[in-house]
């Protein structure tokens, strides 16, 4: 039987997975600057979690999760998304307590399941860097954490991009903007998609959210949830727009935008890349305030506010922009082995050489030392040490440094000792 990944997967190899190091590395400096620690959670939770957390009219929660029964007879699904599961955590952990410093913050990346049509940087399998903040309203949690994912792109080397921002408000001035869109939409129930006419009267600010073109011209002039904002409400849009001047960070205000998850309140936004070449106003980071989801898994009430990046689509806008990754790190020294005797001494020689943190590798084919020498040159090794019956009867090794060509015999004593680093960067000097 010849097996295949499975639809909607890939298998990442190092020329890709150096791009996911990159971007990773980068990642974990740029939270550690704005005080964010790892969390890392289950890839798998109950379902009825999802359901709650996500909303049960989302399309993750009807058409996209990946559920199933254990054999414990328990309803069962991969993570969607990863805000639900870090919420629980937070919950059930009470790291609310008193205790614990606030705000609590803490990012993951790791990979999300949903079972939708596969398409260039969206799978069924896919990977999520995610942020959330617990613990505070302060509208400056809104602010440094957009400050925190516009700082990720640009440290990265991401140009071209577009903040959107909008206010669901609160809970009570939702309900009033509810009914609103309701008596605007009622009218044009016969023209919506079947996906709109099923949340109309569910949860009908999804509407705003249609892909469907009709949908997208009947929503156009639908009335603007920022003129239903109670006071509290519009005082904190009003304090985020401000503070996002006093950074220079520009943005626009789309009232439609009003995200696909069902927990969230307040500052939303976006992130869009505007590269003509890659799509422009292509979503590459979205999130907001989520002020009653820890509530609704059953802790406390207590305010939240966080984002999460795609980053098969981070990835795939890194290569439309030609963003330069570094090159993994020169090899230091390459084993040349010539005979059945060096290559056993080799093994102790190369084990020797990294406990002196030096990057090393070997010849393990037993192939002509010619085709050995080429292969540390595709490796872009520094130097060349050879192993022979010669070298083995004197007990050296020759080493050849390969930009200049010069070479010299090194005792293994030396090679062997604790101060060999030393000697290994005088030895680069003197046959450069």
């Amino acid at each position: 039987m010849k097996y295949q990944k499975m639809k909607g997967t890939a298998d990442l190899f190092p020329e890709d997975t150096r791009k996911w190091q990159y971007v990773e590395s980068i990642a974990h400096n740029v939270m550690k600057k704005y005080r964010f620690e790892e969390i890392r959670n289950p890839i798998f939770e109950a379902l009825e979690l999802f359901a709650r957390g996500v909303g049960e009219t989302s399309d993750i929660v009807t058409k996209e999760m990946y559920d199933f029964y254990d054999k414990g007879d328990r309803h069962l699904a991969l993570r969607p998304e990863g805000t639900a599961g870090v919420t629980r955590a937070f919950v059930e952990n009470k790291m609310y307590g008193p205790e614990h410093h606030k705000p609590q913050r803490y990012y993951y990346i790791g990979p999300m399941f949903r079972y939708e049509r596969p398409q260039s940087g969206r799978m069924r399998q896919f990977h999520q860097l995610g942020v959330e903040a617990f613990g505070s309203k302060n509208p400056a949690i809104d602010v440094e954490t957009i400050s925190l994912a516009m700082s990720l792109f640009k440290t990265i080397g991401i140009k071209d991009l577009k903040l959107v921002i909008n206010s669901l408000g609160s809970n009570e001035s939702r309900i009033k903007y509810r009914q609103a869109l309701i008596d605007y939409l009622e009218p044009h129930v016969d023209e919506l998609s079947e996906d709109s006419k099923v949340r109309l009267h569910k949860n009908p600010l999804r509407v705003l959210d249609s892909k469907d073109k009709k949908d997208k011209e009947i929503v156009k002039d639908a009335p603007s949830i920022l003129d239903y904002l109670d006071e509290e409400s519009q005082a904190h849009f009003d304090a985020v727009k401000k503070q996002l001047e006093m950074l220079e960070i520009p943005y626009v205000i789309d009232t439609n935008m009003v995200r696909g998850l069902d927990y969230y309140n307040d500052t939303i936004f976006e992130i869009m890349t505007v590269d003509p070449n890659f799509g422009s106003n292509t979503t590459i980071a979205a999130g907001g305030r989520y002020d009653s989801l820890v509530e609704e898994v059953g802790g406390p009430s207590t305010p939240a506010f966080g984002f999460a990046v795609g980053l098969e689509r981070l990835i795939l806008l890194i290569e439309s922009e030609q963003i330069e990754i570094p090159e993994t790190e020169e090899l230091d020294i390459f084993v040349v082995t010539i005979g059945e005797c060096a290559g056993k001494e080799a093994t102790k020689l190369v084990h020797a050489l990294r406990q002196h943190d030096l990057l090393v590798d070997r010849e393990y084919m037993n192939r002509k030392p010619g085709k050995q020498f080429k292969t540390a040159d595709n490796m872009n090794a520094k130097m060349v040490f050879t192993i022979g019956d010669s070298e083995l009867e004197s007990e050296t090794v020759s080493a050849k440094l390969l930009s200049s060509g010069n070479q010299k015999e090194v005792s293994m004593d030396d090679i062997y000792s604790e101060n060999f680093n030393e000697t290994f960067k005088a030895l680069v000097q003197e046959l450069a």
